[in-house]
């Protein structure tokens, strides 16, 4: 009796070791027909803090669709270096076919770019750029020129100063900035010292809002405290510029475009929400200098042109306009 019994146990557990092993096989011939089937991009974005991130995603995930031949592996960085490094050598570990890097900071990519070239994956950056000392650590970059973005919003206030009859003397800006160290503030920054340099305007204060709409209401309400003077706002992005709007009105004053009148005059970036652009025909923010978040159609060509084994542009700066008061043609 005690022999039988051993015997059956010995039985139900080499059937339950074959049940396991075919149960991995199973799953391993699915993972492995997804690869064969699809072509596995993994997406690190660095998080969804404003309407143009969360654009630009939707962008992505239209155009690398299962309807286009592509399996997306999407991860949200929420805002941390640290947290794309780890999905980067997580692509990695997957053997994904292309990696879509939107970085947080331009600097510290050099180690993980590596490994990712040492694997046989093409990275493609969008939107912010990488700083790197070897620039074949990345295959190409689809994004803005933001300099020239924030060169338009600059030309813009100096005509506006020019048809008012407004003296440089007058003329005293905050400068709410995006995150320190990503392109888009960097390059929009530049634009403004320039002009500043230039015209002698009086630039009060710069100070990151972080790209969002509750710290940019935040800074901006700060700001009236410390400076009565202000009349300009330079915010890096229109959340930023929604944000301070709110807090121009809530310290009794008005958003518009009169300042010889005591209005405080906004401008901005992006212009992707509806919201924003509602704004600009109101009057309370004077123009927005699109930032064009629909990189999905750009990283699919790129893509397709590598699996032709041909090869792309370097850099790829897409098209963009302004969004300007009604009175005014764009």
């Amino acid at each position: 009796m005690k022999i039988r019994y051993i015997l059956i146990c010995m039985i139900c557990l080499l059937c339950f070791t074959a049940c396991g092993k075919n149960g991995k096989q199973e799953k391993d011939d699915t993972t492995q027909s997804n690869k064969d089937e699809y072509i596995v991009v993994g997406f690190s974005q660095l998080g969804a803090e404003s309407d143009w991130r969360n654009a630009n995603t939707e962008s992505i995930k239209k155009s690398l669709c299962r309807e286009n031949g592509f399996e997306l592996i999407i991860e949200d960085g929420q805002q941390k270096q640290a947290n794309q490094i780890m999905a980067i050598r997580t692509f990695i570990q997957k053997e994904v076919d292309f990696i879509v890097l939107a970085p947080v900071t331009e600097t510290g990519w050099d180690t993980v770019l590596r490994e990712a070239k040492d694997a046989g994956i093409p990275v493609i950056v969008i939107d912010r750029m990488v700083d790197v000392q070897d620039e074949s650590l990345f295959t190409c970059w689809i994004g803005s020129d933001f300099v020239s973005e924030g060169n338009r919003v600059v030309d813009w206030l100096r005509d506006y100063l020019d048809a008012n009859e407004i003296e440089d003397s007058q003329v005293h800006i905050a400068d709410i900035q995006g995150t320190l160290g990503a392109s888009a503030q960097i390059g929009r920054t530049k634009a403004l010292d320039a002009a500043v340099e230039q015209y002698g305007w009086d630039l009060v204060a710069q100070v990151s809002g972080d790209f969002t709409q509750t710290k940019g209401k935040e800074v901006m309400a700060n700001l009236l405290d410390e400076h009565e003077e202000i009349n300009v706002v330079y915010c890096e992005n229109d959340n930023e510029a929604r944000g301070a709007i709110l807090a121009i009105e809530e310290a009794g004053k008005v958003a518009g475009t009169n300042l010889l009148e005591g209005e405080i005059l906004i401008l901005a970036f992006d212009g992707v929400s509806r919201v924003a652009q509602d704004l600009v025909q109101e009057g309370k923010i004077g123009c927005i200098a699109e930032c064009n978040p629909n990189h999905g159609p750009r990283v699919l060509e790129v893509i397709r042109k590598l699996l032709a084994e041909e090869q792309p542009e370097k850099l790829f700066y897409v098209t963009e306009g302004m969004w300007l008061k009604p009175d005014e043609t764009q």
